[in-house]
C-alpha cells in the first residue's frame, strides 16, 4: 500500500504494474473499500492478465485519512483524478461500482477538459448510482430527515451493509447536484458496459437503463442480472464481470 497527499489528505493507494495495455482503475462505492470482494477480484484478474490494476480508498473510507462526514462527490472525484495521474500510465479501464460509476463519469468530463479523455479506453459500470442523491434520494426524503438536513446539516439511516448508520450530509446532496451528469445525454468516447441486477434494492434497474439510453451516441451495451442484488459480488457475478472485462479488452484490441 502507498499514500498520495491529497489536499492535506493521505489517500491510501494500491497499484500493481503490467506488461499489457490497458490497464484496470477500481472505483468504490459510497462507505465501500478497496478491499471489498469485487476490488480484489479485479486486481486478481488484472494480475491473470498482465494488466496493471489501481485501487485506492476515498478520504473517510478503508485506510485513508480524512472524515467521512466532510466527504462529497467533488472531493472524491478530485482524489480520485491525482490517483489517475499519478500511479496510472497508459488507456485505462475504469471500473466504478454505484457511486464509483458516477465518479468515473464525472472523471472523464475533468479529463476532457485537459485533453487527458482518450486515456479512458472503457467503462465498465456495475450498479451504477450517478446522481443518486438528486435522482433516488431526495424524492423519498422524509419530512423527519429534510428537517434534520436543515437543522443538523445531515441526517441517518440504518443500513444492511455494516454495523454503523450510513450519514448523508447536506453539502453531500447540493455538492451532487453540482456534479450532476444525468440531466443531459452523455457521450464518453469509448465502449462503455453497464452490469445490473433486477432486484437491486438500492439502485432500481430502470435508472440503468436511463443511463444506458443517455449514452445513445457511445458504444454502449448493458447485462441485466435477472435475481442480482446491489453487491453483485457473488461467484457467478464476478465471473460475469470478468467476462465481460475480456470482451471489452477485446473490443478495445490492445
Amino acid at each position: 500500500m502507498k499514500t498520495i497527499l491529497v489536499d492535506n489528505t493521505e489517500i491510501a493507494t494500491n497499484h500493481i504494474a503490467g506488461q499489457r495495455s490497458p490497464g484496470l482503475m477500481w472505483l468504490g462505492g459510497y462507505r465501500s473499500d478497496m478491499e471489498g470482494t469485487k476490488a480484489v477480484e479485479l486486481e486478481a484478474y488484472a494480475k491473470e492478465h498482465g494488466l496493471s490494476c489501481t485501487r485506492h480508498d476515498y478520504s473517510g473510507h478503508g485506510k485513508s485519512g480524512g472524515s467521512f462526514v466532510e466527504g462529497t462527490i467533488s472531493k472524491w472525484l478530485q482524489q480520485s483524478l491525482s490517483v489517475f495521474e499519478q500511479l496510472t500510465s497508459g488507456p485505462q479501464i475504469l471500473v466504478g461500482s454505484s457511486m464509483g460509476a458516477w465518479i468515473a463519469l464525472r472523471m472523464i468530463e475533468e479529463l476532457a477538459k485537459t485533453d487527458q479523455s482518450s486515456r479512458v479506453a472503457g467503462l465498465l459500470l456495475l450498479a451504477p448510482a450517478p446522481d443518486f442523491t438528486l435522482e433516488l434520494m431526495e424524492p423519498q426524503l422524509t419530512g423527519a430527515q429534510k428537517s434534520d438536513l436543515n437543522t443538523k446539516g445531515y441526517y441517518e439511516e440504518p443500513t444492511p451493509y455494516g454495523p454503523d448508520p450510513n450519514i448523508f450530509t447536506k453539502e453531500l446532496f447540493d455538492d451532487g447536484r453540482a456534479n450532476r451528469v444525468m440531466g443531459r445525454s452523455i457521450d464518453t468516447h469509448c465502449p462503455v458496459h453497464i452490469i445490473q441486477g433486477k432486484q437491486d434494492p438500492d439502485v432500481p434497474w430502470q435508472h440503468a437503463q436511463r443511463l444506458y439510453e443517455l449514452m445513445s451516441k457511445d458504444d454502449a451495451s448493458i447485462t441485466y442480472v435477472p435475481d442480482g442484488d446491489h453487491r453483485l459480488s457473488r461467484t457467478e457475478d464476478i465471473a460475469l464481470m470478468k467476462r465481460v472485462l475480456d470482451d471489452m479488452i477485446l473490443q478495445i484490441g490492445m
